[in-house]
């Protein structure tokens, strides 16, 4: 899968930016705060993702903008599709999403025409951060394998968010604890389907993120991940998906009531999951380096991109935001080995510090425009 054509505008501080990116190596070269996220960014929320930044839709649009437009022409092994997301302030439809000219009513549509995954700083987080970033990280992973897990995901939300409701009104005395089953029920069967599509995801990535970290460290150090239900023992998932598990589920979510309506939430389920990540067999989170948890880190969105590979005849899109500079030659050499075969777009105040072989068209950005646009003539590269 490439990106064929790019064209954004109002996002953020990008104005009138067009362009038909290389379909292999796009280097987007410029000073901080020029536009080089943004304009990732910009792309990436055409997957059906959320912004990799944490940016709220609202704050798409330029603090002195009216409207925001970002446009993709992505190419398949069998297709050429068109995505378009537009957004203006105010109004009764602030945001319009059309796929081949179709008006699509949400984003879930995008998750099986767009697939690109994002390199970025903050991708430490994913080691360093709460249980919810490793969460977070396992559930957009296998949504791209699957997009039905979306919808499994969606589900469980508003069912939570109704069944934490419902118990600030019991714990007030304004509705009866009988209706608890009934939520209990539904997140008992949506909580089932997300415990095993985790676990499997989990034990794919597990394979792969040993294999790649104990090359990326010499053969000094092994990475392990596994998946810590807040329901179920390792061995229930030996068993395949039926009545029995949603039944373990909903009896955990009874054995939790009564606290939870004593505080208000829900304290059983797979919001409070975790992915445990162990180097060498010791937490990464509580006693990995600096250099060990920006590896692991690294090692786990390679291994994502390897999966995605395997299961489909198109290779995602990469996006590497501001994150090769930081690593050693050798390092920068064992990412590109494994992305040599996926279009790739790379943020960079300066592009001689990336490896001299890596050729293709360069982006030059400021002020939220591209201000040239330069093929294989960067003299570092000659």
């Amino acid at each position: 899968m490439i990106v064929t054509y790019a064209e954004i505008d109002g996002f953020k501080n990008l104005k009138g930016v067009s362009f038909a990116p290389d379909p292999k190596y796009n280097i987007i070269v410029g000073a901080n705060a020029q536009g080089k996220t943004n304009l990732l960014e910009a792309m990436w929320i055409l997957s059906g993702c959320k912004s990799f930044r944490g940016s709220k839709e609202k704050d798409y649009i330029c603090l002195d903008g009216q409207r925001m437009s970002s446009a993709v022409k992505v190419q398949d092994s069998v297709r050429e599709q068109k995505i378009t997301f537009e957004m203006a302030k105010g109004g009764n439809s602030p945001k319009l999403i059309h796929l081949n000219g179709v008006k699509q009513r949400g984003t879930r549509a995008l998750f099986d025409v767009f697939k690109c995954i994002a390199f970025i700083p903050d991708d430490t987080d994913i080691i360093k951060g709460s249980p919810e970033k490793r969460r977070s990280f396992i559930d957009m992973a296998a949504s791209q394998l699957n997009p039905m897990f979306v919808m499994h995901l969606n589900k469980n939300n508003a069912i939570m968010n109704q069944r934490n409701a419902l118990l600030k009104e019991i714990s007030q005395r304004n509705a009866s604890a009988d209706v608890l089953e009934i939520w209990d029920r539904q997140a008992s069967k949506e909580g089932a389907v997300i415990s095993w599509m985790r676990n499997e995801y989990v034990s794919k990535i597990n394979e792969i993120c040993g294999r790649l970290y104990n090359t990326i460290s010499g053969g000094a150090e092994e990475l392990s991940l596994e998946y810590r239900s807040n329901v179920y023992k390792p061995e229930d998932f030996e068993k395949p998906i039926g009545e029995e598990a949603e039944e373990l589920y909903y009896r955990r979510l009874r054995e939790t009531s009564e606290y939870d309506i004593r505080t208000g939430s829900t304290h059983s389920g797979v919001n409070r999951d975790e992915i445990s990540i162990k180097i060498n067999g010791v937490s990464a989170r509580d006693f990995g380096s600096q250099g060990q948890i920006k590896s692991a880190a690294l090692v786990m969105k390679l291994a994502q991109a390897e999966i995605y590979m395997k299961k489909s005849k198109d290779a995602p899109v990469v996006f590497l935001d501001d994150v090769m500079g930081e690593l050693d030659e050798n390092r920068q050499r064992f990412v590109f080995d494994i992305i040599r075969d996926m279009q790739v777009f790379v943020t960079t105040p300066n592009e001689s510090a990336l490896l001299p072989e890596i050729k293709g068209k360069i982006l030059r950005i400021s002020g939220g425009r591209i201000t040239e646009e330069e093929e294989n003539v960067s003299s570092h590269r000659e």
